[in-house]
This record gives C-alpha cells, sequence and structure tokens, in this order.
C-alpha cells in the first residue's frame, strides 16, 4: 500500500514495523506460552519508557523489504527502576530470529552508544544465528563478523542476557559475554543447532542434551539462573541490575532495607545456634547468610553450579555486597574447580563494579582427588588466588566454624590483601583438622592405652593450637567477634574500608577478565 502523502506513509511504516512476523506468526507463539520481542521489552522496562532506535530497518537484500520489519531486532533505550538500560530483542516472528547486517549494524551501534553513555546492556536472545544465504560467500561473512565493540566492553557497563526458545549463534554469544545469564527452562543454548549438527557431523542430539539449562546451571556454569518461565526471566534481570550502577564509575545504588536496624539487629540474637558446634555436622549457610543481610534476602549467582560454595548478592544496611560463603550442606563446604571457577567469575563482576567483597569460611579445605586434578584443579585455585589478589574493592572475611588449607588464603584469609579478617571464637584455622593431622602424624590404629593417650593428647595439642587465639595474639586476625555482632562488624567494617579517597570506585584490574573461561 502506497500513499503520497508523506505523515501517511509513515504512519504506515511504523504500523508495519509493530505487525513484526504478522499475525500468523505472533499467533503461533502466544500458542507456546511465549512473549513476542515488543511484548519481552514491555514487560522488562519501566511502563512506556522504551525509546525505539531503527524501527524502520529492514533487510539489504533486494526483495526481502517487506518480510523483514526491524530487520529482526527490536533495539532501543528504557528504563529500569528509573535508570537507563539499552535493551536488543530478537524477533522471532522474523525468519525465525536469523540476523541479518542492517540489524546486526543496528545493534553494535547501540552497544557502543551504551559504553560511550555509561548504560547497562540487556540481550532478550530467541534466534536461529546469522541469516542464510545472507552470510554466506566471502563479502558476506566479510559484512557480519561479530565486530569489535562487544569484545572491547572491559565491563564499563553491566551485561544480562537472557535465552529464549532456541538460541545458537548470535544470543549464544551474547550471552558468553554477559555478566548475568537467564535461561528459561525448556530453551536450548548452542553454538549451532541439531539440524546443522546432524548434517555437519553426523552427531543426533536433541536440544535439551545439546544446550538445555541443567547442562548449562549444573555442568558448563555458563547460566547463572535458570527459571520456570519468561516472567521470572525478566524479574531476574530487573533485579540484577538493581544490585549494580549503571556504569563502572559510579557506586551501587543505596536502597533503605525495609526493617528497622534493630529489627534486624534483634534477629543476630540466635546466629550462633545455626552453625553446628561438629566440624562433622552440616548445615545450610545460605539460613545464615540471610539472616545476616538486609531483609534477609539474598540474589544467588550459579547456585546449581558446585553447591559447596555459595556466590550472592545482597544488601548491608542499604548496599550492595557480594558474599562468598562455604556451604558445608554439599561436599561438607569443600570446593572443587568448578567452584574456583564460580568464585574466579564472581569477584571480576564484583571488583568491575564496585561491589564491596565478604567471605564467610566454613571449609575443610579444596575438593580433592583424581576427577579434581583432570579438571586442572591445581590452575583453578591459582586463578582464584589471581582474581582475589588483583582486587581492589573492600574485602571483609570471617572465619565461621573452620577454614583449613589453602583454601583459608582462597577466602580472603590474611595476607590475602582482605581490609579486615575477623573469626568467631569457636573457630579451627589450621593446614588440615586436628582429626586427619593426628592419625599423618602418628598413622596406624592406636594400640595400646599409652599409645591411644598420646594420641589423644596430640589431638588436644592440635585443636587447641588451632582456636583463633594465637592467630589473634599474634595480629593476623583483626579480632575474633561473637557472632550475634558480626552483623554489625560487617557493617562498620565495610564502611571504614569504602574510604573517603576513591569513594567506593576501584581501580577495576579485572575488568578484562574473561566472562567465561
Amino acid at each position: 500500500m502506497t500513499t503520497n502523502d508523506p505523515t501517511e506513509a509513515l504512519a504506515l511504516r511504523k504500523a508495519q514495523a509493530l505487525q513484526m512476523g504478522g499475525p500468523e506468526r505472533l499467533a503461533r507463539i502466544r500458542e507456546r506460552g511465549a512473549l513476542n520481542a515488543r511484548e519481552r521489552i514491555a514487560h522488562l522496562l519501566d511502563a512506556d519508557s522504551f525509546f525505539e532506535i531503527g524501527a524502520l530497518n529492514h533487510s539489504d537484500v533486494p526483495g526481502m523489504e517487506g518480510r523483514t520489519p526491524a530487520d529482526g531486532k527490536v533495539c532501543g533505550i528504557g528504563r529500569i527502576h528509573g535508570r537507563p538500560v539499552m535493551v536488543k530483542a530478537d524477533d522471532v516472528s522474523v525468519l525465525a530470529g536469523t540476523g541479518g547486517r542492517i540489524g546486526g549494524r543496528k545493534s553494535r551501534q547501540l552497544v557502543a552508544l551504551a559504553l560511550d553513555k555509561g548504560y547497562p546492556i540487556v540481550n532478550l536472545g530467541e534466534a536461529g544465528g546469522a541469516r542464510l544465504p545472507d552470510i554466506q560467500g566471502s563479502d558476506g561473512l566479510s559484512s557480519m563478523t561479530v565486530g569489535t565493540s562487544l569484545a572491547r566492553r572491559m565491563r564499563k557497563v553491566p551485561m544480562a542476557a537472557a535465552i529464549y526458545g532456541e538460541c545458537f549463534g548470535s544470543p549464544t554469544w551474547h550471552a558468553a559475554f554477559a555478566d548475568f545469564v537467564v535461561q528459561v527452562k525448556g530453551s536450548c543454548m548452542a553454538v549451532s543447532g541439531p539440524r546443522v549438527l546432524e548434517v555437519a557431523t553426523g552427531e543426533k542430539v536433541d536440544s535439551e542434551e545439546l544446550g538445555g539449562w541443567q547442562l548449562h546451571a549444573r555442568v558448563t556454569g555458563l547460566v547463572d539462573r535458570a527459571v520456570e518461565d519468561e516472567e521470572e526471566c525478566l524479574r531476574a534481570i530487573r533485579e540484577f541490575l538493581a544490585f549494580l550502577p549503571s556504569h563502572a564509575q559510579e557506586t551501587p545504588p543505596e536502597a533503605a532495607p525495609s526493617e528497622s536496624a534493630d529489627e534486624a539487629q534483634a534477629r543476630q540474637a540466635g546466629l550462633a545456634r545455626l552453625v553446628p558446634e561438629s566440624s562433622r555436622r552440616a548445615y545450610d549457610m545460605r539460613t545464615l547468610v540471610r539472616r545476616l543481610v538486609d531483609d534477609q534476602h539474598i540474589f544467588e549467582l550459579k547456585p546449581d553450579f558446585d553447591r559447596s560454595v555459595i556466590t550472592c548478592l545482597a544488601r548491608l544496611d542499604g548496599h550492595s555486597v557480594g558474599i562468598v560463603a562455604s556451604n558445608p550442606l554439599f561436599s561438607a563446604g569443600a570446593m572443587g574447580p568448578d567452584g574456583c571457577d564460580k568464585c574466579t567469575s564472581f569477584i571480576a563482576l564484583c571488583d568491575s563494579f564496585n561491589v564491596p567483597l565478604v567471605f564467610l569460611h566454613d571449609t575443610p579445605g579444596f575438593f580433592v582427588g583424581k576427577s579434581a586434578e583432570q579438571k586442572r584443579m591445581p590452575g583453578k585455585i591459582i586463578n582464584f588466588v589471581e582474581a582475589l589478589s588483583l582486587a581492589t574493592v573492600p574485602i571483609v572475611a570471617v572465619v565461621i566454624r573452620k577454614s583449613y588449607g589453602m583454601a583459608y588464603s582462597n577466602m580472603a584469609g590474611p595476607g590475602m590483601g582482605a581490609d579486615f579478617v575477623f573469626a568467631w571464637p569457636g573457630a579451627d584455622i589450621s593446614f588440615m583438622s586436628p582429626e586427619i593431622a593426628v592419625n599423618v602424624i602418628r598413622p596406624g590404629a592406636a594400640g595400646d592405652s599409652e599409645d591411644r593417650e598420646q594420641k589423644m593428647r596430640l589431638y588436644e595439642e592440635l585443636h587447641e593450637a588451632a582456636a583463633p587465639w594465637r592467630a589473634a595474639g599474634l595480629g593476623y586476625l583483626d579480632d575474633v567477634i561473637a557472632p550475634e555482632q558480626t552483623r554489625d562488624t560487617l557493617v562498620r567494617a565495610l564502611e571504614i574500608a569504602r574510604g573517603r579517597r576513591r569513594a567506593g570506585i576501584g581501580e577495576h584490574r579485572l575488568a578484562m577478565w574473561p566472562t567465561s573461561f
């Protein structure tokens, strides 16, 4: 339909863009219980805040103009909690969401704008990769490379990515770049789809096995949260961004807790009872962490990836903090290679965006054995140490019940650059547990009564030496604190550690640390 009236022509073209791939394709999206690209953006952003860029874009392939509204990518600037964000959504109703040259160029230009202006980036992915035959040939491939804007992001702004439906190619790359990735259960994220894989290699695999949420949340660690539906996905992105600044040159926004300071402090009275006295008894560290933080609310990242360690965002006295905490409920709190990767990634995130770090120890050391060595355990441990040593945000550590071996260093123990290191009165700190050390020093089963007595005396000596008093007396620990004073100590220590000179802005030495490794 054509018209000679420019105003009418504009209205017609805008209406065509809003129709996306047409009523039939939009109906098929609704039938599977999904939102379309524009609905996802509307649910993500504050109401009526979306400012679209490139709505009149279309493919540059002759004859495809009418079939490619917005060239399959809905992009623009909106607001989340009143702060500007750049958002891009793949439109699966347009040629299965495959990427064309014009849509790709629009996306790269907006990323560059977001980096320059200090806006977080959100990518809502559901696409079948690059569009064929557009990318075929030397000219096609040369015109549709990834580009340098994302590759040189250097964590100047936070980046979040959502995985819906089937995501191959571009949405997978965006997720691998991102600081926070949410995958909706039932979706697939992979380099190429099952059909391409079968044609190219002969391998037959279904989407769930190839790139489902259980693989990425539990095995690869490429996904930070797996959620039940699209609404939960968008809420998770909004909440994640609320803990972070809009860009690396500012501190995270403060958020007043809904409870009073007296209410929060009253909750600390029973803190010690949450932790069994025996180091062999398990408990869920999440319960303790929630008791410490504002409104008892934590936002976990990678909760299903090496569950022996918790990495979560929370608030203390209104300020964002990143918490790394051993969890004795899983593997007694002994983290393996994946746990090291999880902690390293989290440290890089927090240090890049000026989020102070709190370490809570209750670990028997690292998980050792043949399988750990096969996954390059020594290198993973040292990557963790390297990241910690480069961090410049405030760091405070507390030994809750035990901390043995190299893990004592990795969890920001003395000499590792923490601003303050504290311990509870009942904490055990040593190279290994007294029970194991006795049998290393005096191997073999106890023989006569004299041998048993010697072993008992040795155990008592080692147990006494592992108590925090010697380390505190010699200045390795800054203090031994009563459990009920942990929250107040953390709040005051972090306030001091923020200092006045840099106003809470770090040096961002980890900004170029890979988001996936």
